[in-house]
């Protein structure tokens, strides 16, 4: 069985008629004052594919991080000395 996310437009619809107008007047003054909540405003949404991180290290961090990772070692054991 898979879950279905549950949006806040969801939420809203299952009150009466009127609340409803009420909470989309309060965005729509929300949305005016202080902008940025349009829709298609953030970054696009990428399905299907696997996001790529990168590593921000020197060669030699970027070294050890893949020996320790290779050699199963400990992080918790290095760090208590």
């Amino acid at each position: 069985m898979k879950n279905k996310t549950i949006t806040t437009k969801d939420l809203i619809n299952k009150l009466p008629k009127e609340r409803q107008e009420k909470i989309n007047s309060e965005v729509q003054k929300n949305i005016a004052q202080w902008g940025g909540a349009r829709e298609n405003s953030g970054r696009k949404l990428i399905t299907g594919k696997v996001l790529k991180f990168t590593k921000r290290l020197t060669e030699e961090e970027a070294n050890f991080i893949d020996y320790a990772r290779k050699h199963n070692l400990n992080y918790e054991d290095l760090m208590q000395g």
